[in-house]
């Protein structure tokens, strides 16, 4: 039973079925609070409990899937092209509306952390947490922060944002395609991006747009805060 938790293969196969099945609960149940993502993290930390397997070993058998995060990062390139058009049409909405967003969550960070008391460590890596996890931990890196706080704030941040944005737009009645994609992606990042592509292609585009605009402001800003 041991040597079956020693290779990689068990545990990127773990991950996937737990991720798969937690996919279809969402589609059955139609429950946003049920985000695949928030389900596969609660589901591997009682599996790993139960099995008793450390989480250094687990890391070690999951750093084939760490190692596309970055290529990955790439791809947000696509929606841009694809979206160019609207892009064009929508130009400076779309660049003050994510400076806007990298803007706040910083500074909403910084405030924050500031009135419950905490140290500027947590602060520099809770500060990149509405951007894609690629970016987010180099920013973290940078600025000298912890890469586990700040991977845990952007999986918080983008779970949180997935449910609640498209609530919020439902009950402010707001219907504009372009606004709801490029709040999804400025705020919730590639969870947001997930969500909105459910709701529309264009809406997904306009996501994944936003988190390489958004991703390139908050490094800008993270220099100067």
């Amino acid at each position: 039973m041991k040597d079956l938790f020693q290779g990689p293969f068990f545990f990127i196969g773990l991950c996937l079925i737990v991720y798969l099945l937690a996919c279809r609960l969402q589609r059955r149940t139609r429950q946003a609070w049920l985000n695949p993502l928030l389900v596969s993290i609660v589901s591997l930390i009682g599996i790993l409990s139960l099995l008793k397997i450390p989480y250094a070993q687990f890391k070690e058998g999951t750093s084939a899937i760490a190692m596309m995060l970055t290529p990955a990062t790439c791809v947000l390139a696509i929606p841009m092209v694809n979206q160019r058009k609207i892009l064009k049409q929508n130009l400076t909405a779309i660049l003050i509306g994510t400076f806007l967003g990298a803007l706040t969550s910083i500074l909403s960070v910084t405030f924050l952390c500031r009135i419950l008391g905490l140290n500027d460590l947590i602060t520099r890596s809770l500060l990149p947490k509405s951007v894609t996890t690629p970016i987010a931990v180099s920013v973290c890196e940078v600025n000298g922060g912890l890469p586990a706080v700040t991977v845990t704030a952007v999986i918080i941040t983008g779970i949180l944002g997935s449910i609640v944005i498209p609530l919020l737009f439902h009950k402010l009645k707001i219907k504009n395609n372009v606004a709801l994609g490029i709040t999804m992606g400025t705020a919730s990042h590639a969870m947001g991006t997930s969500k909105a592509i459910e709701i529309g292609e264009q809406e997904g585009g306009l996501a994944g747009l936003a988190i390489g605009i958004t991703g390139i402001f908050t490094v800008i800003l993270s220099l100067f805060l």
